[in-house]
């Protein structure tokens, strides 16, 4: 993932399926046999550190919030948040791992296998009660599993949407039930570009980092394409779908409909973009809804809609950007960490803060807190977290993900062409997935 915001609500009770605090101290009290020879369970009590990410899915307000809550919970844990940029957070968790610098992380999806298997972050299967695997949704649960075990619990559940601006669309002429295709969101950009009514209709995150490879995904998918072979044994992304949005992706820039300053974008920047009025079309995270319709942080406030992710000739699957807390191998608090884990996770806590990120719980899209602060996403969320596509579980996927990012670039800057682009970075990663 990669930028996100959220905010609160009363602590009625800790998950959804009734689980509740003694339930979550039980299990806690479990916690410690999988991370690293350093760790150990602890008291239970006594001081935590935890490593969260400034900009995406809850805000840094929002965590200190759900913190200051957890102290009156747990008078006897104190938690210390320390806050650093998505594009710091893998290397700082792997710096940190030998010292045990923190008890807590949080984890992208697609880092499990190679922090599970390093043994950087515990496992904590033995500890996650059977409930929670059938009160969470389907596409939260797999956030942080591994080879069938899980390493950590799943907070935040993101997919990114289809954010459009509904004025432009109007005096256009664009109906907004045309751009459930990529098709029609290109020919609703030609026609806003063709009236004048902004240079560049699209704004994506396609700086060389994370970002760009997870609006890669969502159009690879969307145009069939996969990233590796069944087996896992060698990539199939230079070929098929993969290339086809490839090339997708560098028409927008060709025919200019999509800014050239995407290039240099992360999903905050986009953001910034639409919300000068600065673009009609945006691909980004839940938490753009409600900061666009901002007033105090957007000139098109009250002008925003959000539509689940076009289809292309294969379907519409949202690329999965979630997110898990995990309990450090190197934490030698492991009790007291499970116990604010399972807290920040659990259902009431996420329905208080579901303006900025949708709860990872079932039932939660039914509540009615829920409903009243996220009323137009939580119908689009429905519809497209059922149906996400996930990028390359693999142990060394950072790795290849850094490949992968430097050579689409080349492809969009022009540097190369997409077919030779693809081929070099599937040659390059070769060797990776051995």
């Amino acid at each position: 993932m990669s930028a996100n915001g959220m905010g609160g609500v009363s602590r009625r009770g800790l998950l959804a399926g009734g689980i509740g605090a003694a339930a979550l101290a039980a299990a806690g009290c479990d916690v410690g046999g999988g991370g690293a020879d350093s760790g150990g369970a602890g008291t239970g009590e006594g001081k935590i550190t935890a490593l969260f990410m400034q900009q995406a899915g809850y805000s840094e307000d929002d965590i200190r919030g759900m913190t200051a809550d957890f102290a009156k919970a747990y008078p006897k844990i104190t938690v210390e948040p320390t806050f650093v940029a998505y594009e710091a957070l893998h290397d700082k968790i792997v710096a940190a791992a030998p010292a045990g610098t923190y008890d807590v992380v949080l984890i992208d999806v697609i880092w499990p296998a190679e922090f599970g298997s390093k043994k950087i972050v515990t496992d904590v299967t033995a500890q996650f009660p059977a409930a929670w695997k059938t009160d969470m949704l389907g596409g939260a649960l797999t956030t942080a599993e591994y080879q069938n075990k899980f390493y950590g619990v799943p907070w935040i559940l993101d997919t990114k949407y289809l954010f459009h601006n509904t004025e432009m669309l109007g005096k256009a002429g664009v109906d907004a039930a045309s751009l459930s295709t990529w098709d029609g969101v290109l020919a609703a950009a030609t026609k806003i570009k063709n009236a004048g009514l902004v240079k560049y209709p699209l704004i994506w995150s396609w700086k060389q980092a994370e970002a760009l490879i997870c609006d890669y995904t969502q159009l690879l998918g969307a145009f069939g394409g996969k990233f590796l072979s069944d087996d896992f044994q060698s990539t199939a992304f230079a070929t098929g779908g993969g290339l086809d949005a490839l090339k997708w992706m560098k028409k927008t820039l060709d025919d200019g409909l999509t800014n050239p300053n995407s290039m240099e974008s992360l999903e905050e920047d986009v953001r910034k973009t639409f919300s000068e009025g600065g673009a009609a079309m945006a691909l980004n995270w839940t938490y753009m809804f409600n900061a666009a319709n901002d007033p105090a942080q957007s000139k098109v406030a009250g002008k925003v809609d959000v539509l689940p992710t076009p289809a292309g000739s294969a379907g519409a699957p949202g690329v999965n950007g979630s997110m898990a807390l995990c309990v450090t191998g190197g934490s030698k608090n492991q009790k007291a960490a499970w116990t604010y884990i399972s807290y920040l996770t659990g259902a009431d806590v996420q329905n208080k803060y579901a303006k900025s990120s949708l709860p990872c719980w079932a039932k939660s899209y039914d509540d009615p807190a829920v409903l009243s602060v996220a009323p137009k996403m939580v119908p689009a969320a429905k519809k497209e977290l059922a149906n996400l596509i996930s990028r390359p579980e693999v142990p060394r996927y950072n790795e290849i993900s850094q490949i992968l990012q430097a050579e689409v670039q080349n492809a969009l800057l022009g540097r190369k062409t997409p077919e030779k682009a693809l081929a070099d970075a599937a040659d390059q990663a070769k060797s990776l997935l051995s």
